[in-house]
């Protein structure tokens, strides 16, 4: 019973019509994905914007001596500064990630699929952006990076958002939950 109410597994029925419930449940699915790209993408703009106006070419802000600051750093890479020469290829990577996301969500169910999803998809719209319209040209653009915690590589909020999504994927695909709601027991 507990799964039917989280959309996991059989599908509902509407009190009203006595229809399956999952004809209004996906377009939500797919609104709670849109929702949280949008934030997620909105947060990282945002962020970037701020960091290029305030903290760009300037000294970095310590937040925890020795643990934590906020630097500015062009990244024109994947995570971890690798493969600089291959910004093209990222982006279009990045924009491909768009697009299975995108038809994905047609078949949408799973709320914590679309939270996942969400987060996937706003993270790489966050930094597609920047490969886009950032200098040194369009398709070549390096990424705003600025959390930078000790002996770690720097980051922005779309690979926050990227990993939390990619970490939620693995737990949701380990549990046997499928982005159609249904779920697998081995």
């Amino acid at each position: 019973m507990a799964e039917a109410e989280h959309g996991i597994g059989t599908p509902d029925v509407d009190d009203e019509a006595g229809a399956p419930a999952e004809r209004t449940r996906g377009p939500r699915r797919v609104a709670a994905l849109l929702a949280v790209a949008i934030v997620a993408y909105l947060l990282d703009l945002g962020s970037k914007m701020l960091v290029v106006a305030k903290l760009e070419h300037r000294d970095p802000i310590v937040l925890i001596e020795g643990v934590l600051k906020f630097e500015a750093v062009r990244n024109p890479g994947a995570a971890f500064g690798f493969g600089e020469a291959f910004t093209v290829v990222f982006t279009v990577i990045a924009a491909a990630v768009i697009v299975v996301i995108i038809r994905l969500a047609r078949k949408l169910y799973s709320a914590p699929w679309a939270v996942a999803l969400g987060l996937l998809l706003g993270g790489a719209l966050g930094n597609l952006t920047d490969r886009i319209f950032r200098a040194p040209g369009v398709f070549e653009g390096a990424v705003v990076d600025f959390i930078a915690p000790a002996h770690f590589a720097v980051f922005n909020l779309a690979d926050s958002a990227i990993v939390c999504g990619g970490f939620l994927i693995v737990i949701l695909s380990f549990k046997g939950l499928d982005p159609d709601g249904t779920v697998h027991k081995d």
